[in-house]
């Protein structure tokens, strides 16, 4: 019986807390993509510490914008992944992963051995195909949806992407001959 109340103070918003249909569509959205979202950050970046400031920025951002988003789930993806190129390019390097739990959570079906190849792969690629590859083959986005983050035409996408799948091809054979 005091379970059940405990779980509902635990539903209760804090007092002054905006709870409208837009805060509670994105924080649905937060739900039902933030780790997922995180995850392409990842492989992209190679930065867990990236992914997590660029999620939350994106986020906040969103709830800042509120009513003004047409399609929050895609402006939140955009978002991220243009912060995330921006903290990039102020350090100017990547900060390479270590096999540990930051690793095998990026992605739980793939061994951290295996994830490790990947994202030093990955790290192996232009930023514009690393992006292009991870939200076309992780994220499933189409090609129109990625030229609208990178900025670029759909045949731009899908020369970045073509190119990525061959260049990931070569440098996971070699890393399993290795």
């Amino acid at each position: 019986m005091q379970d059940k109340a405990v779980e509902a103070d635990v539903d209760r918003e804090p007092a002054g807390a905006r709870s409208g249909p837009i805060e509670r569509d994105i924080e649905r959205l937060y739900r039902e993509q933030g780790m997922r979202l995180w995850r392409a950050l990842v492989l992209t970046t190679a930065s867990p510490d990236v992914a997590d400031d660029a999620v939350a920025e994106a986020f906040a951002q969103a709830l800042r914008r509120g009513g003004q988003l047409r399609n929050p789930s895609a402006w939140v993806w955009r978002a991220a992944f243009k912060i995330a190129a921006g903290e990039m390019k102020e350090r100017r390097n990547v900060v390479p992963l270590e096999v540990g739990a930051d690793v095998a959570a990026v992605v739980p079906d793939v061994s951290p051995e295996r994830l490790i190849d990947l994202v030093r792969a990955l790290a192996r690629l232009t930023h514009r195909q690393r992006v292009a590859v991870v939200l076309a083959d992780y994220a499933g986005w189409s090609h129109r949806q990625i030229a609208e983050v990178l900025g670029a035409s759909v045949a731009t996408v899908g020369v970045h992407v073509h190119r990525a799948r061959g260049r990931l091809r070569e440098l996971l054979m070699e890393d399993g001959d290795g």
